[in-house]
């Protein structure tokens, strides 16, 4: 397995590596799939600074407020579809 790593910046700013792609983002909310899983991440003002899949590198900038692992892929949940309120 690949490293994994979480860089927190004073809670401003959160650089995620071993990124595959975004699912879904608004400024309070972000799912993200990971190559083990996905993340979601919760704050105010959120702002996607870099996304480079070919790195698989993630960077997002405002207030964090939280960060937490999800054993399934976002698209697996269908949290895509409950977060802009829409029915499977």
């Amino acid at each position: 397995m690949e490293n994994h790593y979480i860089t927190l910046e004073n809670r401003e700013k959160i650089t995620i590596s071993n990124v595959l792609d975004v699912d879904a983002f608004d400024e309070d909310n972000l799912w993200a799939n990971l190559k083990d899983g996905g993340i979601e991440l919760t704050g105010e003002k959120l702002n996607i600074e870099k996304l480079d899949l070919e790195e698989g590198l993630l960077v997002v900038s405002g207030k964090i407020n939280s960060f937490s692992y999800t054993d399934k892929k976002v698209k697996e949940k269908g949290r895509f579809l409950k977060v802009f309120g829409k029915k499977p």
